[in-house]
């Protein structure tokens, strides 16, 4: 039986998959002290692109901090064989350990992924645990930066800890945002809670994330950048990491604010203790947007954003390299 056929048969069956984590006590712990940070965030971009290598480029212009992914980090189907040309080759001095054949890796740890239905196409997703060694039990975990509380997410329907608004990944979550002491907390995952993409919304992913305490929630998935604002929270959608596949966007659902698909890029964030500052950012290093949020009393900045045009219907996708497998 193919092994394509062999999954579906097992999750028709109510299987899933048995995946090895770290003991509690051997768990790792980060909790960087700063007074700023900075950050950038690549969505669905690990297939050894020139599209990957332009927003890569781009990333490593700015000396961020950490880099954070927003899943599909290893296309076509998480393999072992493909793990480090469409990762390391691009990011590997944000790596450590780092084992590949991309030079020497980074002193210490400054990229934290979160899993994509690519990554999740090994089903016990090994390649992806044995490459990286991340906090927590590593597919959702949580970490500290500067004035930044952060929490990886696993939005896909494999996750042995569900996806629920009631699973036990989410009681983590609501547990772990409450006790949060930090000046800002930022969520990020795979599948979009609210999108106007090709892919659209995620309604299991609908999660009380504001009321729960969240400042911003990051996701990609659907191939384009939009910015929601909605329920009293900060959605954003960035799928444009290096996938040369761009989606189209539909109808703007609730909230929508700006939505862009006429390049790639990616996310540029800053942030201290008041201020923090967003901005989606093309290969062509134009600001497509920007969004600042000010803690209360704090200063508001007098910067506008740059604007961009309409966006233009995406390119026609490459067949020969998408036909095979579904984004």
């Amino acid at each position: 039986m193919p092994r394509h056929a062999a999954l579906v048969a097992l999750l028709l069956l109510g299987c899933r998959p048995t995946i090895a984590e770290p003991p509690p006590e051997q768990r790792l712990v980060v909790d960087r002290p700063a007074e700023t940070v900075s950050f950038a965030v690549i969505g669905d971009f690990g297939l050894d692109s020139p599209e990957e290598a332009a927003v890569a480029t781009l990333v490593h212009g700015w000396s961020p901090d950490v880099v954070l992914t927003l899943g599909d980090n290893n296309y076509p189907n998480g393999a072992s064989s493909t793990i480090d040309a469409n990762i390391g080759k691009h990011y590997a001095s944000f790596i450590a350990p780092y084992r590949g054949d991309f030079g020497p890796g980074g002193d210490e740890n400054r990229f934290f992924p979160t899993l994509g239905n690519h990554d999740w196409r090994t089903w016990n997703i090994a390649p992806y645990l044995d490459y990286f060694e991340l906090p927590g039990n590593e597919r959702y975990y949580d970490f500290v930066w500067g004035p930044v509380h952060f929490f990886a997410l696993d939005s896909d329907s494999s996750e042995p800890d569900g996806t629920e608004a009631d699973s036990t990944q989410a009681t983590w979550l609501r547990k772990t945002l409450a006790a949060s002491t930090a000046a800002w907390r930022v969520v990020y995952m795979h599948h979009p809670p609210h999108s106007s993409g090709d892919h659209g919304s995620t309604r299991r992913m609908q999660w009380p994330f504001a009321r729960w305490g969240a400042d911003v929630i990051m996701a990609g998935h659907d191939h384009h950048y939009e910015r929601i604002e909605r329920d009293d929270a900060l959605y954003i959608v960035n799928g444009l990491g290096g996938n040369p596949k761009r989606y189209g966007v539909g109808n703007p659902v609730e909230g929508s604010q700006v939505s862009y698909n006429d390049a790639h890029g990616a996310l540029r964030v800053r942030a201290d203790a008041t201020t923090l500052s967003i901005e989606f950012v093309d290969t062509e290093g134009t600001v497509v947007d920007r969004v600042v949020r000010q803690k209360p009393g704090a200063e508001a900045p007098t910067q506008k954003p740059k604007q961009k045009p309409d966006p233009k219907p995406p390119e026609a996708p490459r067949a020969a390299d998408f036909e095979a497998y579904e984004d």
